[in-house]
């Protein structure tokens, strides 16, 4: 029970620290790619919190997973590091005792990765086309981003306004250049505003400026000057959730559709809580270490099997998805595989009267260390060594 109890508040004391690492670079780095799309318009600088929010809980999964593994890894590690295995496994007691709390500490960790994976990624992935879409499609006129070129819904006109005022409604130094297919016509104007007429449409009503009409490359442009110029603004209401992606469906709705799109995502949610439970049990027998030697191999070792692992699972996905492999062959052989490989090491580990048992390595070193100390304190010193001659 003390065992249990000290066990698990390490587990805890490595998970927040680990997990408090991972999320900082996840929040960084998400922060830095929707800031980048922002700054290019292709979002709206209103919703950088909640697309960041929506990126965040889309990769809470990994990060829970790989918190987890970690976290049993450096405990394990540690008590290899300081010996502590040596008393455990001298005092008559087994590598198996370390599941049980292992166990109690993952199998809350899995369940909010199995609810994130299967109905929570889901959501923020739908939450964030609408998001998207939404800014996509709105006016065109409020598509415009001060100090860049912008094409309209119907991809027959470029603005381009130097700033804006009021809300976008109200832009200033305005370049329009409109093409209808017969003739090309561009406007600049040093105000425009928009209004919006009983029926809804709206109209850019620019201000002194001049209009150039003609076809490009002949001669025959005609120039004229206004005080005042209406404009019919194109205006695409928009139509969310017409082209959801899959990763934004709901599982029931995968449930009910039966494709290899839908067979790919299904196995990407599903493996998810598999994988966290596997790779928290390899951690156990993962985590020897030699005293004399680092734990940074070991770090490594770890960080190299879960990306194999993650990668072997969406080339998996991918090949249901190109409908290469059923789903009911796809789903089953790298975990069996990886669940096979857990007990391997566990039965490697466990066998006492193995020459690379870490029990008989660290006993094989601490004979060493003592025979080195027999000889070093009865070597003759200096001064014997004159007295003698």
């Amino acid at each position: 029970m003390i065992f249990r109890r000290a066990l698990q508040r390490e587990l805890l004391s490595s998970a927040g620290a680990t997990f408090t690492v991972l999320f900082t670079v996840l929040v960084t780095w998400t922060l830095i790619s929707v800031l980048g799309k922002a700054a290019g318009g292709k979002v709206a600088s209103s919703d950088v919190l909640a697309l960041i929010g929506f990126a965040i809980l889309n990769y809470l999964p990994t990060i829970l997973t790989l918190t987890t593994f970690i976290s049993v890894l450096a405990a394990v590690t540690r008590s290899y590091r300081d010996s502590e295995m040596v008393v455990w496994f001298a005092s008559g007691m087994s590598l198996r005792r370390w599941i049980r709390p292992v166990l109690g500490f993952g199998l809350p960790v899995m369940l909010a990765v199995a609810l994130l994976s299967l109905y929570v990624a889901p959501w923020a992935a739908l939450k964030r086309t609408e998001f998207v879409e939404r800014f996509q499609k709105r006016e065109d006129l409020k598509r415009v981003a001060p100090g860049q070129f912008r094409e309209s819904s119907s991809s027959d006109r470029v603005f381009f306004v130097e700033r804006s005022t009021a809300g976008a409604t109200v832009v200033q130094n305005v370049f329009v250049n409109s093409n209808d297919g017969k003739a090309n016509s561009i406007v600049v104007a040093k105000e425009g505003v928009i209004e919006t007429d009983p029926e809804g449409g709206q109209y850019l009503v620019l201000s002194n400026g001049r209009r150039y009409q003609g076809t490009p490359g002949q001669a025959d442009f005609q120039s004229m000057e206004f005080e005042r110029y209406k404009m019919r603004v194109a205006t695409k209401m928009p139509v969310l959730g017409a082209d959801t992606p899959i990763n934004a469906l709901p599982t029931s709705a995968l449930l009910k559709v039966e494709n290899q799109y839908t067979r790919a995502e299904l196995l990407a949610r599903m493996s998810a809580p598999i994988v966290c439970l596997v790779l928290m049990l390899l951690a156990i027998p993962l985590g020897f270490v030699n005293p004399r030697a680092g734990s940074s191999a070991n770090m490594i070792l770890a960080l190299l099997i879960f990306f194999t692992y993650n990668n072997l699972n969406k080339l998996l996905e991918n090949s249901v998805k190109r409908g290469k492999l059923e789903f009911a062959m796809a789903w089953w052989p790298l975990h069996l595989v990886a669940a096979l490989t857990v007990l391997g090491l566990f039965a490697w580990r466990l066998n006492v009267n193995h020459r690379w048992h870490p029990l008989v390595l660290l006993n094989a070193w601490k004979r060493r260390r003592m025979a080195k100390k027999h000889v070093a304190s009865r070597a003759p010193t200096p001064l014997a060594k004159v007295e003698a001659e």
